[in-house]
């Protein structure tokens, strides 16, 4: 617990309810309760004839239809997604997210008019076709002789396709026009030959400027390569701690409009091309015309200064920086759902890198019943490992030894011994997190030990269930 005076990010910034706001409101010894700010002329008088200090202002709680005078420290925002106690206040609950969701479309609406008014254009940029260096970052271009040659031959149906068993395409090397046997029917040289899928940037409802296709996109397709400015570690330090980061704010290609998603229908991949790594934005379903186009873009977040996500998806994080939700598939309406009595299979791998969450060529963790997979230069290796692998999630990162706790959104681990302050229980969703990946911020693991224990004897019971 914070010691002495403490004020949250809203009161530092200065920031006060306003009228239609959804609150959470403590009053009396009752629990909190979701209610709406209202204006003077909706309160009813004998409320407005109602002793009240100054600074006090009346809300209306949903359900009940009650009016109460509160102030400033006994609220705190509604946010999309807040479900807490909904057994207990179901009816309040949908009541407050539903007048949530129209209070905020009206704001996007009138938001979007201005801008349409204002800003007919989106923000300037210059167009560039391929990646451009910065500093003392370098292109890199490979010897035809170190260029993979695949065996796809020119007289297939289809060489180096999408569908094809070129190892090439399946190792993400592009091929080059003249290594590949294929020749000029080689279908894998996307990137050089820049077949970008045909799209266009509009203003969104919500988020700025977007991207969407003028067409069907298939599930694979590649749309575009995602182009800027190649900046090394000494030209971003202050925002990075990679090697090498593809900026494309000043200057870039379409993509650069691309926003983010928790629930993409688009993924980025590391390709190499003639030697140097490139990034390509791949759909991962098929994708109807005039549909946005998302992806996720998995940045690391630091510090208290949480963006708001506003991609709109069901499992939205809330927070950019912040791994997605569960996704849960609805019923669809007019089909009872039966009762499933099957067990519940899991994956024996998961799919993404638990360094970074892209896709792509990954190692895997050879961990009895561990089902996390790294790339390699995530794990600064320079070849795959042989043999019973361990990954990092399982040893210390100070001493390490055997791990004993964990962070469950990235790699961080720690034995007994050092894991006191280490570690803390998410004021969000319950999951032991490292101090970067709890967006609520830090509650000591010495204050939360029976969380702690409750979580592992959850665990526990699971693992069982599907082992049994």
């Amino acid at each position: 617990m914070p010691q002495g005076s403490w004020f949250c990010n809203d009161c530092k910034a200065g920031k006060r309810p306003r009228i239609k706001d959804i609150l959470w409101v403590k009053w009396g010894r009752y629990r909190w309760w979701p209610a709406e700010v209202c204006m003077a002329k909706d309160v009813p008088n004998n409320i407005l004839r109602m002793k009240h200090e100054v600074g006090e202002f009346p809300v209306q709680f949903f359900g009940s239809k009650d009016f109460v005078w509160t102030y400033q420290a006994r609220v705190f925002p509604y946010m999309e997604g807040d479900t807490h106690n909904i057994e207990k206040m179901g009816k309040a609950l949908t009541e407050a997210a539903e007048r949530f969701k129209a209070l905020q479309a009206e704001k996007e609406m009138k938001q979007l008019q201005e801008d349409r008014k204002n800003d007919k254009k989106p923000p300037p940029y210059r167009h560039i076709k391929v990646n451009r260096p910065i500093g003392k970052v370098q292109i890199i271009t490979a010897d035809l002789s170190e260029i993979p040659r695949c065996n796809c031959k020119a007289s297939d149906e289809n060489p180096c396709g999408i569908d094809s068993e070129c190892i090439n395409r399946m190792l993400m090397y592009e091929c080059h026009p003249q290594v590949c046997a294929a020749g000029e029917r080689c279908q894998n040289q996307a990137f050089t030959k820049r077949q970008y899928t045909n799209v266009e940037i509009y203003r969104t409802l919500s988020c700025g400027w977007g991207l969407r296709g003028m067409a069907d996109i298939k599930k694979g397709a590649f749309v575009s390569e995602y182009v800027g400015e190649v900046i090394d570690e000494e030209e971003c330090r202050a925002r990075i701690r990679h090697d090498r980061i593809i900026d494309a704010g000043p200057k870039g290609n379409q993509a650069r409009f691309m926003n983010h998603s928790c629930q993409p229908n688009c993924e980025t991949q590391k390709w190499t091309v003639n030697g140097d790594t490139r990034v390509g934005l791949f759909a991962l379903r098929d994708i109807p015309k005039d549909e946005e186009l998302k992806f996720n873009y998995n940045l690391e977040c630091l510090g208290n200064g949480k963006t708001a996500c506003k991609c709109g998806a069901p499992n939205c994080s809330g927070f950019l920086g912040v791994r997605p939700k569960p996704s849960a598939e609805k019923p669809k309406e007019g089909r009872r759902m039966k009762k499933k009595t099957k067990q519940v299979v899991t994956k024996e791998r998961e799919d993404e890198c638990f360094s970074c969450g892209d896709g792509g060529q990954i190692v895997s963790c050879k961990k009895l019943g561990c089902p996390k997979v790294y790339h390699a230069d995530c794990l600064n290796l320079a070849k795959r490992p042989a043999g019973r692998w361990e990954c990092p999630w399982h040893q210390c990162d100070i001493c390490g030894k055997e791990a004993a706790s964990f962070c469950e959104m990235c790699p961080s681990s720690y034995c007994k011994e050092h894991r006191e302050g280490m570690l803390f229980i998410s004021k969000l969703d319950g999951k032991l997190s490292c101090s970067e990946h709890d967006p609520c911020g830090p509650d000591p693991l010495e204050k939360c030990r029976f969380l702690c224990k409750w979580l592992n004897y959850f665990r526990n019971k699971m693992s069982n269930h599907i082992s049994a």
